[in-house]
C-alpha cells in the first residue's frame, strides 16, 4: 500500500492506492470497472481509443476514491464516436484527451448513468477535450454535463467547439442537484466561433424552468479565450453562484446573469483588447453583488457594455426577464470601454427599470473622449456614490463626477497612485470588500477595484489554467475541394486567377513574371504554387505605392510555395504580405515553403510580414524559403495591450534571413509575468546573417513571448550589435548555434542557453552558405547534431 497527500479544494485529502490496473481496450476496462473498490486506480494503455462507451461507476471514499488515469497524461486519445457516464461516489477521472471526435449522443462526459444514478463527490482533471464535434454542426450536443452533487471540474482545456449546444452545463432538474456546491476551476476555455445564435454559451448554469433553485455553484480561476459563441459566454441561471477571479480574453460576449438570484461577480479581469463585441457583465434578477472587477478595452456597446443593467418584464414568465432589484455594483475600474448601460433594452414588453439597485465607488477612465453611460429608461430606482469618470467625455453629473486621476503603469496596467485623495470614499455597506482585486486589505474605502499605490496583479492575471500536460492543439484538417487552375505570367492574371478561386482552389504558376498592381485578398483556402522561377512584383510607374501584395482575410488559409516575391519597383511595395485588417481577431493562417522574398525596402513602416494591431494568427509556417536585401522581416510588434500578441504559433525551419537591415522576426506580447496563456515560437536549423546590424539591432526580437525555443542555427556577420537574441523566462531556450561576429546570446529569468559554440562558420559558398570543408557546422565531433541549414 502506498500513500500520497494531495490536496484539491477540500474533496481529497488522502489518496490511498490499494491496487492498479493496467488495462489495453474497453473490454479489459469494463471487467477492471467492475471489480473496483475503494482506492482502485485503473490506468489506460496509452494510445488511441476509438469508439469506446466508458461507464465509471462504483462508491469510493473521500481518503480513497476509485482512479481512472491515463498511462501518460495527455497519451491516452479518446476519439471516433465515444463517451464516458460517471455515476457513484468518489471517483476520480484524469489524463484523457477528447480529441477530434465525431460524436452522435448529447454528451461527451456526463455525472450521471441514468435518470436514477449520478455522481457524486467526484471529479474530472487534467483533460482535454478538443474539436469533439459532430459532422452536422447543427446538432446541438454538450462537452460536459455536470449532475449531482460536490464535483469538481478543473485543470482541463476546453477548446474547439463548433457545433450547437453549450460546453458545460450544470444541471439542477430534481433535488439531487439543488444546492449542488460543484466548482469549476482552473480550467481553459478555449476557441468557440459564433454560431449566430442563442445556444453557444460555454458554461450555463441551470436552466430558465428551474433558475430560483440554489445552485451554490463555484467558478473560479478559469481563463475564457476567445470564446465567441454568443452573447453569454457564462449563462447563469441559478441561485447563489460565485464567479470569481476569472480572466475573459478577447471574448466576444458577457458574464450574464440571466436568470436566478443572489450571483457574487467579483475579482475577474475583462481584457478585450479593443476586439469588436467583446463585453462584461450583464445583470438581470435580484440580488446580485458585482464587485471589485477590472475592465479593459472592451469595444462592445448594447447588451455587450461593460456593465449592463437590463430592464424588467412585469409579471415575467420564468424565461423572460426578471426585474433589477437589490442589485450592488461597486468597487469596479472601467479602462476604454464602450458605454456602461442602464435600463438596457427598454421597450414595450421590457418596461420595467432597476430598482432598490447601488451603483457605488466605481472608477471609469477613457482616453479617447467615449461615451461613459447610456440610460435608456428613468433610472431614479438606482442610487449613485462616489463614481468617479476621467475623461475629456461629457457625464451626467447625478451620476458621475468628473476628476483628473494621477495614474502611473504597473508594467501595462494603469494604477491610481497614493496622490488621489479624491478616490477616497465615505459610501460602504455590508456588501463593500475587505479587500481589493490584487487581495490587499483595504484599510482605506478606495474607489475603483484598486488600492492607490497598489504594486500587485490581480489573481486572474497571475494564476495557471489548464491541464498540466498543456495539449497541443490543432484543428482537424478539412478535406477540400481539390480545383487546380495553370495561370500563365503577365499583368493582372494571377489578380483575375484569384478573384474566381474558390475554397481549396491551387493556382499554379510557371516560368516568368506576374505582375501584380493591386491589392489582392485571400479568402478562404487558397495555395498559390510556383515552380522556382514563378516570380511576383509590381510594375514600375503606379500611380502610387502598393501597400501590399497579399491581404489573408479573417478565417482564410494562404499557402505560397516555391514563388520569388519581389518587391523591387520605382514606388517600392511596403509588403509582400499583410494579416487581416486591424481590430479583427477571426483566426487565419499563413504557410510559406520553398520561397524567395527580396528587395521590400520601404522604410514609410514597411516589411515583408505584417500582422496589424486587433488580429491574430493561428499559426505562421516558413520552411526553406528566404528573406533578403529587405529593411525589415516580419513584424509583428503592434500590439501593447497587456496579454495582447499577434500569432499562437510561429514555425520557422531551415530558411535564411540575409541583409536584413533591422530584424529578421518581432514578435512582441505585453506579458510582465511571461506566464500568461499564448505566444509560441519555433526557429531551427536557419541561418541569420546581416540582421540587425546595429549596436542595438536584434535578430529575432521575441520580448513577453513565453514559449521560445531556437536551435541548430547559425548568426553570423551581424557585427555591430551586442545580443543577437535576448531571451528571458523559463520556457524560453535557444541550444547547439554557432554565433560569428554577432554578438552574444543574452538569457535572463531562468531562460537557458546550451551548447552555444562562437566560431566561424568559414563559407565555402558565401551567398548560399555553403560551409567549407573546415567549417565546424561539419565536424562530426561537435556532438551537438546538425547546424545549419538542413541540405538533401
Amino acid at each position: 500500500m502506498k500513500t500520497f497527500l494531495t490536496v484539491s479544494l477540500g474533496l481529497f485529502i488522502c489518496l490511498t492506492i490499494t491496487s492498479q490496473t493496467l488495462v489495453k481496450n474497453i473490454t479489459e476496462f469494463n471487467s477492471a470497472i467492475k471489480k473496483a473498490i475503494p482506492g482502485s486506480v485503473i490506468v489506460l494503455k496509452n494510445g488511441e481509443w476509438k469508439d469506446v462507451h466508458f461507464k465509471v461507476t462504483g462508491i469510493g471514499k473521500k481518503e480513497s476514491p476509485i482512479t481512472i488515469k491515463a498511462e501518460t497524461a495527455g497519451e491516452v486519445l479518446i476519439t471516433g464516436d465515444s463517451k464516458m457516464n460517471l455515476s457513484g461516489k468518489y471517483l476520480v477521472v484524469e489524463g484523457l484527451w477528447f480529441k477530434d471526435g465525431t460524436p452522435t449522443d448529447k454528451y461527451v462526459i456526463s455525472f450521471k448513468k441514468n435518470s436514477k444514478e449520478f455522481a457524486f463527490n467526484s471529479r474530472v482533471t487534467n483533460c482535454t477535450v478538443s474539436y469533439y464535434n459532430p459532422t452536422d454542426i447543427s446538432i446541438n450536443t454538450h462537452w460536459v454535463d455536470l449532475w449531482g452533487k460536490n464535483n469538481r471540474v478543473d485543470h482541463n482545456n476546453f477548446t474547439g467547439k463548433t457545433n450547437d449546444g453549450t460546453t458545460l452545463v450544470v444541471w439542477l432538474k430534481g433535488d439531487s442537484h439543488v444546492e449542488n456546491n460543484h466548482q469549476i476551476d482552473h480550467n481553459t476555455f478555449g476557441f468557440r466561433p459564433d454560431l449566430g445564435k442563442n445556444g453557444g454559451e460555454t458554461i450555463r448554469i441551470g436552466t430558465s424552468a428551474y433558475s430560483m433553485k440554489s445552485s451554490k455553484t463555484i467558478v473560479e480561476h478559469n481563463t475564457f479565450k476567445n470564446c465567441d459563441g454568443e452573447i453569454e459566454i457564462i449563462s447563469n441561471k441559478s441561485g447563489d453562484n460565485i464567479f470569481r477571479n476569472n480572466l475573459f480574453i478577447e471574448s466576444k460576449g458577457t458574464l450574464t446573469l440571466r436568470h436566478g438570484n443572489n450571483a457574487l461577480v467579483e475579482n475577474n479581469v475583462f481584457l478585450g483588447n479593443n476586439v469588436s463585441k467583446t463585453g462584461g457583465i450583464r445583470i438581470i434578477n435580484e440580488g446580485h453583488v458585482v464587485r471589485n472587477n477590472l475592465l479593459i478595452g472592451l469595444k462592445g456597446d448594447g447588451f455587450r457594455g461593460p456593465i449592463v443593467i437590463m430592464n424588467g418584464v412585469p409579471n415575467s414568465p420564468l424565461n423572460r426577464y426578471n426585474q433589477v432589484k437589490n442589485v450592488d455594483v461597486q468597487h469596479n475600474t472601467i479602462i476604454n470601454c464602450g458605454p456602461v448601460e442602464f435600463a438596457a433594452g427598454k421597450d414595450s414588453e421590457r418596461s420595467l427599470p432597476p430598482i432598490n439597485t447601488i451603483f457605488a465607488n466605481n472608477l471609469i477612465t477613457n482616453t479617447n473622449s467615449g461615451t461613459i453611460s447610456n440610460a435608456y429608461d428613468n433610472i431614479s430606482g438606482i442610487s449613485f456614490h462616489n463614481n468617479i469618470v476621467d475623461s475629456k467625455a461629457s457625464v451626467d453629473e447625478k451620476l458621475f463626477t468628473k476628476e483628473t486621476i494621477d495614474w502611473k503603469m504597473l508594467r501595462s496596467l494603469p494604477m491610481p497612485t497614493k496622490e488621489n485623495k479624491i478616490l477616497v470614499s465615505s459610501f460602504k455597506n455590508e456588501n463593500s470588500p475587505l479587500l481589493d482585486i490584487a487581495r490587499t486589505a483595504r484599510k482605506i474605502n478606495i474607489i475603483g477595484a484598486f488600492n492607490l499605490n497598489n504594486g500587485r496583479y490581480p489573481e486572474a492575471l497571475l494564476m495557471k489554467t489548464g491541464p498540466r500536460w498543456k495539449p497541443e492543439i490543432v484543428a482537424p484538417i478539412v478535406i477540400l475541394k481539390k480545383e487546380t487552375v495553370v495561370v500563365q505570367p503577365g499583368t493582372g492574371t494571377l489578380a483575375k486567377a484569384i478573384k474566381k478561386a474558390s475554397f481549396g482552389t491551387t493556382l499554379v504558376l510557371g516560368d516568368g513574371t506576374y505582375f501584380v498592381d493591386k491589392t489582392q485578398k485571400i479568402n478562404g483556402h487558397i495555395t498559390i504554387k510556383g515552380n522556382g522561377e514563378s516570380i511576383i512584383k509590381a510594375n514600375n510607374n503606379l500611380p502610387k505605392s502598393l501597400n501590399y501584395f497579399f491581404r489573408v482575410r479573417p478565417k482564410s488559409t494562404l499557402i505560397l510555395d516555391g514563388l520569388t516575391i519581389d518587391g523591387d519597383n520605382d514606388t517600392k511595395v511596403k509588403y509582400a504580405i499583410v494579416s487581416p485588417d486591424k481590430d479583427n481577431s477571426e483566426p487565419y493562417n499563413l504557410f510559406i515553403k520553398n520561397s524567395t522574398f527580396k528587395n521590400f525596402n520601404n522604410k514609410k513602416g514597411g516589411s515583408i510580414f505584417k500582422a496589424y494591431i486587433g488580429t491574430k494568427a493561428d499559426t505562421i509556417s516558413i520552411v526553406n524559403s528566404k528573406f533578403i536585401d529587405s529593411y525589415r522581416g516580419l513584424n509583428l510588434s503592434y500590439e501593447k495591450t497587456f496579454g495582447k500578441y499577434s500569432a499562437e504559433f510561429i514555425s520557422i525551419r531551415n530558411s535564411v534571413f540575409s541583409n536584413i537591415e533591422e530584424f529578421a522576426l518581432n514578435y512582441y506580447k505585453v506579458d510582465p509575468t511571461l506566464a500568461m496563456l499564448g505566444g509560441k515560437l519555433e526557429v531551427s536549423n536557419c541561418i541569420f546573417s546581416k540582421v540587425g546590424n546595429f549596436e542595438k539591432g536584434i535578430v529575432l526580437k521575441t520580448k513577453g513571448i513565453p514559449e521560445v525555443t531556437i536551435k541548430n542555427s547559425v548568426f553570423d556577420n551581424s557585427y555591430n550589435l551586442k545580443n543577437p537574441v535576448n531571451l528571458s523566462g523559463t520556457k524560453n531556450t535557444i541550444e547547439n548555434c554557432l554565433i560569428h561576429a554577432s554578438g552574444e546570446v543574452k538569457t535572463t529569468k531562468e531562460a537557458s542557453q546550451t551548447n552555444i559554440f562562437y566560431k566561424s562558420p568559414k563559407w565555402d559558398d558565401k551567398k548560399n552558405f555553403i560551409p567549407g570543408k573546415k567549417s565546424y557546422l561539419l565536424k562530426e565531433n561537435n556532438k551537438i547534431g546538425t547546424i545549419g541549414l538542413l541540405r538533401d
